[in-house]
């Protein structure tokens, strides 16, 4: 449960999701640090990473050196064509065996270097959804030990991206970049040293014709970036102006604002496809220009290579070999920019997830051995004070006596402190002063569980899980036999409903099952029976349904509270009249207490509340 909205910095919502699931940040703050995190965190897994990252650089270099090999199968090749010896054309010898040999061995190399590209990428696609999946796993148990104070500052959204979002972002961006970087950096400086071991004078204009065409790319990109930035830019305020236009198309046409806001759509639009334009066009041509940075490489080493060749300076293999080391010097240059960026990325979500993990957690209670066990249900509330902020008390002090099977309603204005006493009841925080005892035990003297336990709870928005309605109704009680949910629903009003229903019981809640809120609601309170717990919490049940549903639901509920002490929250005061004690609240303090004829007969603060909600007392 959490507290009232009007007290809650970064509130969610009582007891509901809360915005949607935030994103990434694309870098990380400290990304030295995050990777150390990391690679901590995977040390059991760092060893096969190790081989994985070996396979792939090994597979590397057989691709390398399979150009070398080439270039001897073309030379072998060459021994073989016509030649002009003293003007006449004569027809040389092949070594077929010699020919055989190098192909075969080529084909060992270029299949070696598959095979290991493959347990490079199996390795490392099963290393890393089993880094996921621990990571997954331990913000789950995360969350358990978290205490409600963290969820008062970050969003249930954001939270739920950092399980799904930036663990996925970390599994895949590390299998993609890790080998991606190793197989780039060693092609990229294997092709380098081939070229030079093979010619130094081709490698230098290999080289130089790379360079040429790599430096107009660099100046294309960042010409390209502020395009690319306003296109964003516009993006962004065209869907503010559809968004606040057709959110309140109402409100426009009533007052003939369609044209003023056709004229600003317009001058948006024009924007935006300008920028979009040149920015597309822009990253329109990369593609065309790694293939010119290829083909200039092509035609630098033919134009040089003829000229060697004519010369005798080398052979023709030669030109044939770095044909090839041209597209394996080139390529590696984009893989390690993407890598890096990946790196980054990688950092970015490690630096989220590592920082949840390391957020403080609930006190370890696992030494107190006292525990809450047949207990009858007398709540005594001594002294209380408490603040969601430590600067800030809003809880002043709360006394208050219960007696076991009381219903108990308590009331007042937003943000009064309702709820946030239902929350310290069941120890989902701390008191800064006071103490609260069930049956004349401090809850804080047991653990936590012990204390839920002892509650069954029936919120204001009806929260059902996809599964049957008997998994529904059963939820996490162990031992429940079918007809105990079957008496449940019976009590509450539902069996008849149940039955009409093709699988009965067995019938799957999804967004497909069409149930009514108050359906819904009958069902939370079946399922608060099977429960079965001492104390039962009531909060705004009835809240989200008509009045018709209201009174099926409010005799559901009366029957609910029979034996039990009830803690009933409802701002419809008209829910309560029966609760045999009242508790009025307004700033954090009761200012009254008794039951609805006495504080009616007072002509206090509650009886204000209740006029306000009906022209005639009853």
């Amino acid at each position: 449960m959490s507290k009232n909205t009007e007290k809650r910095p970064g509130s969610n919502g009582r007891f509901g999701m809360g915005p949607g699931m935030g994103g990434s940040v694309e870098k990380a703050r400290d990304f030295k640090g995050t990777w150390k995190k990391l690679i901590h965190y995977m040390k059991s897994y760092v060893p096969v990473i190790i081989i994985s990252l070996l396979a792939a650089a090994i597979g590397t270099v057989l691709q390398i050196v399979g150009p070398d090999v080439l270039k001897d199968i073309t030379n072998e090749i060459a021994k073989g064509l016509p030649a002009l010896i003293n003007g006449k054309p004569v027809l040389g010898k092949m070594d077929m065996s010699a020919i055989q040999n190098l192909v075969m061995l080529l084909v060992f190399f270029y299949a070696g270097a598959a095979l290991l590209g493959f347990a490079q990428s199996f390795i490392m696609a099963t290393v890393t959804q089993k880094i996921s999946k621990a990571l997954r796993t331990d913000i789950a148990q995360k969350i358990n030990r978290l205490p409600l104070r963290y969820f008062d500052k970050v969003s249930y959204g954001d939270v739920l991206s950092r399980v799904t979002n930036d663990v996925d972002a970390i599994g895949q961006t590390m299998n993609q970049s890790i080998g991606t970087l190793v197989t780039s950096v060693t092609m990229f400086i294997g092709a380098l040293i081939m070229m030079f071991y093979t010619n130094w004078i081709l490698a230098l204009t290999a080289v130089a014709a790379s360079v040429i065409g790599f430096a107009l790319m660099i100046l294309i990109m960042k010409k390209s970036q502020s395009f690319f930035s306003a296109q964003q830019k516009e993006l962004g305020s065209i869907n503010g102006h559809i968004e606040e236009i057709y959110s309140n198309h109402n409100v426009v046409k009533v007052y003939n604002g369609g044209n003023a806001a056709k004229q600003t759509f317009e001058a948006i639009n024009t924007n935006l496809y300008t920028s979009a334009w040149k920015s597309q066009f822009f990253s329109g041509l990369m593609m065309p220009l790694m293939q010119f940075i290829g083909n200039l490489g092509y035609v630098a080493v033919c134009v040089v290579g003829a000229a060697l060749a004519l010369d005798g300076k080398i052979s023709f293999g030669v030109i044939v070999a770095f044909m090839l080391y041209i597209r394996l010097f080139t390529q590696p240059l984009s893989q390690m920019a993407q890598a890096a960026n990946n790196l980054q990325r990688t950092a970015a979500a490690g630096e989220r997830v590592f920082e949840f993990l390391g957020e403080p957690e609930l006190a370890d209670e696992s030494e107190k051995v006292k525990a809450l066990q047949g207990i009858r249900g007398d709540v005594e509330f001594r002294h209380v004070r408490f603040g969601y902020d430590p600067d800030k008390t809003i809880i002043h002090d709360f006394s208050a006596s219960i007696s076991a099977g009381q219903k108990v309603a308590i009331v007042g204005p937003t943000g009064a402190g309702k709820t946030t006493m239902v929350n310290l009841l069941m120890r989902f925080y701390d008191l800064d002063g006071g103490e609260i005892l069930l049956d004349k035990i401090p809850i804080d003297s047991v653990p936590r569980e012990n204390v839920h336990e002892q509650f069954c709870m029936v919120l204001q928005d009806s929260w059902l899980f996809e599964g049957s309605i008997k998994e529904n109704i059963i939820y996490s009680k162990e031992g429940v036999a079918e007809e105990d949910v079957i008496s449940a629903c019976k009590t509450v009003g539902l069996h008849h409903f149940i039955k009409t229903l093709p699988d009965g019981y067995d019938t799957i809640l999804n967004e497909k099952a069409s149930l009514s809120e108050g359906q819904k609601q009958l069902i939370t309170i079946a399922r608060a029976m099977i429960q079965n717990a001492p104390l039962l919490i009531l909060d705004e049940a009835t809240s989200s349904v008509d009045t018709r549903t209201e009174r099926i639901v409010q005799t559901a509920m009366d029957g609910l509270t029979v034996g039990r002490t009830s803690f009933v929250i409802a701002h419809r005061l008209s829910t309560i009249k029966n609760a045999d004690l009242i508790l009025v609240m307004k700033d954090g303090d009761i200012i009254e207490s008794g039951n609805h004829k006495d504080l009616l007969g007072r002509n206090g603060f509650y009886a204000d509340l209740y006029n306000s909600q009906f022209e005639l007392a009853v």
